[in-house]
């Protein structure tokens, strides 16, 4: 028996990157997984259900929470996952590329949780994650609505915690560093000196490495699960050491 077996889980964007490592934890605990999404799944996550969904459209909330109703009749995770990044410079950005950010980043998860508060007190109490970012602690340059829709995340983690403790809900955030990705890669590799670049982006890290997307589906599963129970209102960075370590002009 998996840690989370007889648990409902609903992952939003749980079909690729990071939450597609999230969506394999979940399934290999034993949960039962929704994942909403705009596309379909790929074929490694058959034994999860898909619910076509897109994130920056208000009415998606109660489309998932009617599906996840239905389906499962309560719930007792949530993750929200969704999100997506661009680079503008500050000159360069426009009020409908940022109140879309913010819309996707910090407006869903926080709707969606309230759309799916009744079927979570209804089975008891559960366990909401939100996925936050290292840029919602720091930046990288003509990251601004990216940060502040991270760091959005993290203080509504904090405060949905003290709210919903009552409920037996708990809400905590994961903030994950350099997750490794078909995107990721591509970038590094289209650096004109790739090998350097794979160089400098190991040593920013003092694990040796980058993330995985399993490493923050593993810590999903533990937020999800019953070893976790007093933790509540927190932001759980996982980067390898990267913002512990101090940076030096050599």
């Amino acid at each position: 028996m998996g840690s989370l077996a007889g648990k409902t889980a609903v992952v939003t964007g749980g079909g690729q990157g990071i939450g597609l490592g999230i969506s394999r934890a979940m399934l290999a605990a034993g949960a039962q997984v929704l994942v909403a999404q705009r596309s379909p799944l790929p074929g490694e996550l058959d034994d999860a259900i898909w619910i076509e969904a897109d994130l920056a459209q208000t009415d998606s909330y109660s489309a998932i929470a009617a599906a996840a109703q239905r389906l499962f009749g309560g719930i007792d995770i949530l993750v929200n996952n969704a999100g997506f990044m661009f680079e503008q410079s500050l000159d360069e950005m426009q009020l409908e590329d940022w109140n879309r950010m913010l819309a996707v980043n910090l407006t869903a998860p926080l709707f969606l949780s309230k759309a799916l508060l009744p079927l979570m007190r209804a089975n008891g109490g559960g366990s909401i994650i939100h996925i936050g970012s290292i840029e919602g602690l720091a930046a990288n340059p003509e990251h601004a609505a990216y940060c502040a829709s991270k760091g959005g995340v993290h203080a509504l983690s904090k405060a949905m915690a003290v709210d919903l403790g009552k409920d037996g809900i708990r809400v905590n955030a994961i903030a994950p560093g350099w997750i490794r990705s078909d995107l990721s890669d591509k970038y590094i590799n289209a650096q004109k000196d790739p090998d350097a670049a794979w160089e400098g982006l190991y040593k920013m890290h003092p694990a040796g490495r980058i993330g995985e997307a399993d490493d923050v589906g593993k810590l999903a599963v533990f937020l999800a699960g019953e070893d976790s129970t007093f933790v509540t209102g927190q932001v759980i960075v996982i980067d390898g050491g990267r913002t512990s370590k101090l940076p030096l002009p050599f």
